[in-house]
């Protein structure tokens, strides 16, 4: 697969919904991850991420405006030991509660299926970097519908173990804009990773549709010490 410009991929879509990044930086030394969400209604585009621990969530940034939070108020990152978890939606506890009872990752998230938003129904999209045993590998998943027929989940996921330095996959929950909106269709995308934390995450946050863009997680985990640097990056400030 040609490892693609992740700029132009976000530069050349209006509408890719949420959006999860996870790779290697260039020069091998830590394990990259990204998270952004978009919106195109007041209750969407009414969001901030805060930190929550070693993770984040949503929180409503005028609580006023607020209609209903059941699918945009969440902890879209969570930390579980050697494990970091990244999802768009409340399956982020499905995940940590049990992979901490001895599930895996993808037999956590059979438990789930795409949200219930006809006639979008957004795919779940959900990341997990995993550094136990002293390595370091990462897995995406995707929950949909069969083609907008909520009848039936299909469910993906996709595994890579000792990543190559400088590429990174990219997942998001649509193909564009629309309506309804297009379920995101193949595998991850394989973009290049370059640059340190601020450069990645000035690329990131300047690619995003202006208009729809809401905020960003950046993360670079040190893979010898495993200490974290965080950006957060929020358009209601």
């Amino acid at each position: 697969m040609k490892i693609a410009s992740l700029q132009q991929e976000l530069q050349q879509n209006s509408y890719p919904g949420r959006g999860i990044v996870l790779g290697r930086s260039e020069d091998g030394a830590y394990a990259v991850f990204a998270y952004f969400i978009m919106g195109r209604s007041e209750n969407s585009r009414n969001r901030v991420f805060v930190e929550d621990g070693a993770g984040i969530r949503t929180q409503a940034f005028d609580p006023s405006k607020m209609v209903d939070p059941s699918l945009i108020i969440y902890a879209p990152v969570r930390v579980l030991g050697d494990y970091t978890i990244v999802t768009n939606g409340d399956q982020t506890d499905t995940v940590y509660d049990l992979m901490q009872a001895g599930k895996t990752f993808e037999e956590s998230l059979r438990t789930r299926e795409f949200e219930p938003d006809a006639p979008n129904y957004t795919p779940r999209i959900s990341g997990l970097i995993d550094q136990s045993n002293n390595g370091f590998s990462y897995a995406l998943s995707i929950l949909k519908s069969a083609d907008g027929d909520p009848s039936s989940c299909q469910r993906y996921t996709f595994s890579y173990s000792n990543p190559i330095a400088g590429v990174g996959h990219f997942i998001h929950t649509y193909e564009g804009d629309g309506n309804p909106l297009p379920s995101f269709s193949g595998e991850p995308q394989k973009i290049a990773v370059s640059g340190d934390i601020d450069a990645f995450t000035e690329m990131l946050w300047n690619s995003l549709n202006a208009e729809n863009k809401v905020s960003l997680f950046v993360r670079y985990i040190d893979l010898k010490t495993k200490k974290t640097e965080t950006r957060i990056v929020n358009k209601n400030q």
